[in-house]
C-alpha cells in the first residue's frame, strides 16, 4: 500500500520560510516524478512543483518560481519544498504526489496534506 505523508506546515509571517517534507512508502520511490500541490480554501487544487525521478529535472508554477524550490533524496524516500518569502496567498493545504512509474505526469498517488498559514 502506499502511503505519503507530509510534514513541515505551520504558521508563519509574511516574508519567513518553511520546509515541508513527504516520506513515501510501498513504492519505488526512485521510479516515480513527485510534486507538490496546493488547496486554498473554496479554490481548486493547483499545481506548485514538481521533480523528475532522478531529481536533474525541476518545474514550478509561476506564481512560486524563484521563491519555492523543490529537491528530493531517493536514499530516504522523502521530495522536500522549500519555502521562502512566503506570501499571504500561499496560504492553502499542500499535498504531494507520486506518479505511476516511469511517468513523469500521471499523479496516481497523494497525501493527505499540510496546512500553511501565512499571516500579515
Amino acid at each position: 500500500q502506499v502511503q505519503l505523508v507530509e510534514s513541515g506546515g505551520g504558521l508563519v509571517q509574511a516574508g519567513g520560510s518553511l520546509k515541508l517534507s513527504c516520506v513515501a512508502s510501498g513504492l519505488t520511490f526512485s521510479d516515480s516524478a513527485m510534486g507538490w500541490f496546493r488547496q486554498a480554501p473554496g479554490k481548486d487544487r493547483e499545481y506548485v512543483a514538481s521533480i523528475m525521478r532522478n531529481g536533474d529535472e525541476t518545474y514550478y508554477a509561476d506564481s512560486v518560481n524563484g521563491r519555492f524550490t523543490i529537491s528530493r533524496d531517493n536514499a530516504k524516500n522523502t521530495v522536500y519544498l522549500q519555502m521562502d518569502d512566503l506570501k499571504l496567498e500561499d496560504t492553502a493545504v499542500y499535498h504531494c504526489a507520486a506518479t505511476t512509474p516511469y511517468s513523469d505526469y500521471d499523479y496516481t498517488y497523494w497525501g493527505r496534506g499540510a496546512q500553511v498559514t501565512v499571516s500579515s
